[in-house]
């Protein structure tokens, strides 16, 4: 009970005093708790039933920690630390009614351990967004010890430490959004015009000095930038020194130093690299810092949905990014490029492990590419089916003559394509199991690697060297295979992995590159707005 406001030995008496109920059994803070949530007894019992938030220290700390979420992308009004304040001088007297500073105790405790939860789990359930949401997002049990020692000790950023993700992303994500609230707090960046003709080498405009300025407040022209700089990374004070152009030179001409920076701030934005300023490339340009800013956010808020007991090894599918990275067991990244869903046909988020491969694969057409796109190919020209070997089968297996079906009202009818380099999945399909029938594959369309944005597939994910990434899984898995003579024996078999393999797809608009700048990528799935709405709804308690 929150008595200690109280001077030296009348707080204590008090304290004694009031700590007992009518029968002198139970303390009055146990029986109080009997109605609050687990945590909250647990984190009493860890403190033998003593009141943590006594004296105005504390209070000013705890809400000086609310305060600071802030700096994690949630919203500090969420978890009262006025009302904490204001009603602190309430209940401070010694006068104060005892059940009212029961009350306070106990609401700011709550207050407190709502806002790690969310900081260590997320403020939105991932599940209430989406049907599909196939990842656990129960992270591990908060040191309820440390953090009452924290709060005795008046050290309250241990308190954030102990629930904050501790991955190497999310931590590169909150230094992204303070180093963006600097930016809109010094104004942000000037919007360039709307043009009817794309800015480009050689020419001279007020645009281009304007242009100019806007790549400098992205760090991606400065003097020694790399084809890997970033709009976060080297933002200066305005971007004024780091804007001019070359001594002598005119800031309204666009010259290749320009055209280089163009063309890194493209590929941060998965556009085209061409250092041409376009209809796209110039919508990215004036995408407003305020916006920024909560693209940021949203996605601190995807890490913490999934940034929790990471094993030491694992394959993480970047979906928006396009990028495949397997984290290996001797600290070594390799990274991919990968085709993911097309819009109407999404990439699930899940986690799953990887159990075995196919190599040589038959690929069984799943009802809704059978539906939307075989059978009118096959309706407007029966010969589809032989150019792209597929049989036609009944329910059991059994071949049947494609001439004798009703491709109008076929039936139950299954269409399965015959392996080789021409197969929908290539020569290799990596497994694991889930409720949406994905997987990792080959693919005979290796052009489209090539481009920038690639969302082309029907759900599952194409990956690009996918023999060199297999042949890891074996090795690093213990598992005794070549995956090279499996595929050149021609038989279509299941291999497995002696030790199955950690597998996370996950969806990042904004994701930090190693060196800890941003990249932002374009919305594909449309996600970000539903996810900002419920991160920004008032908490209702």
């Amino acid at each position: 009970m929150l008595l200690a406001f109280m001077p030296g030995a009348l707080a204590e008496e008090r304290a004694r005093q009031s700590s007992v109920d009518d029968t002198g059994d139970r303390p009055s803070l146990s029986r109080a708790l009997a109605d609050e949530s687990e945590l909250l007894q647990a984190f009493y019992a860890r403190r033998d039933h003593r009141p943590a938030w006594q004296d105005e220290e504390t209070i000013a700390g705890l809400v000086s920690t609310l305060r600071a979420l802030e700096e994690d992308g949630l919203t500090p009004e969420d978890y009262r630390p006025d009302e904490i304040e204001a009603e602190y001088r309430n209940v401070r007297d010694e006068d104060a009614d005892s059940e009212r500073q029961l009350r306070y105790e106990l609401f700011a405790s709550r207050m407190l351990f709502t806002a790690l939860k969310h900081l260590q789990r997320g403020k939105v359930d991932p599940q209430s967004l989406s049907a599909d949401w196939e990842v656990p997002v129960e992270a591990p049990d908060l040191d309820l010890g440390a953090i009452s020692d924290a709060i005795d000790q008046q050290q309250f950023e241990r308190i954030l430490e102990e629930a904050r993700p501790p991955y190497t992303p999310y931590l590169r994500l909150r230094e992204g959004l303070a180093r963006y609230r600097d930016i809109e707090r010094q104004g942000g960046w000037e919007r360039l015009p709307e043009r009817d003709s794309a800015l480009r080498v050689g020419d001279d405009d007020d645009d281009v000095e304007l242009l100019r300025e806007r790549l400098a407040v992205a760090g991606v022209l400065e003097n020694g930038a790399t084809d890997d700089g970033d709009e976060d990374n080297k933002a200066t004070d305005n971007g004024a020194a780091s804007g001019e152009a070359r001594e002598g030179a005119d800031p309204r001409r666009f010259d290749s130093e320009l055209e280089a920076a163009v063309r890194r701030f493209q590929r941060r934005h998965l556009l085209e690299p061409d250092g041409i300023v376009g209809r796209q490339t110039l919508a990215a340009l004036n995408v407003p810092v305020e916006r920024r800013i909560d693209q940021i956010r949203l996605n601190m808020e995807r890490a913490r949905w999934l940034l929790h007991g990471l094993p030491e090894a694992y394959v993480l599918v970047d979906i928006a990014g396009y990028e495949l990275s397997y984290f290996r067991p001797n600290g070594e990244v390799w990274r991919s490029r990968i085709v993911v869903g097309q819009p109407y046909r999404r990439t699930p988020s899940l986690r799953s492990e990887i159990t075995h491969m196919t190599v040589n694969p038959t690929w069984t057409i799943p009802p809704t590419i059978l539906r939307q796109d075989v059978l009118p190919a096959v309706r407007r020209d029966l010969g589809y089916l032989w150019r792209e070997r597929i049989q036609v089968l009944s329910p059991s297996g059994e071949p049947l003559d494609p001439w004798r079906v009703d491709w109008d009202n076929p039936g139950n009818i299954v269409l399965r394509q015959a392996p080789g380099p021409q197969n929908a999945l290539g020569l290799l399909a990596i497994r694991f199991p889930n409720d949406h029938m994905v997987y990792l594959h080959d693919t005979p369309a290796q052009g489209n690697f090539s481009r920038q944005q690639r969302a082309f597939s029907s759900g599952c994910i194409r990956v690009e060297n996918i023999r060199e990434l297999a042949q890891l899984l074996f090795d690093d898995t213990d598992s005794d295979h070549d995956i090279e003579a499996r595929i050149d024996s021609g038989e279509t078999r299941n291999v497995s992995l002696a030790n199955r393999m950690p597998v996370i797809l996950h969806y990042w608009t904004v994701n930090p590159d190693d060196d800890g700048a941003l990249s932002f990528r374009p919305d594909i799935y449309e996600r970000d707005d539903e996810l900002l709405h419920a991160l920004d709804r008032p908490l209702a308690l």
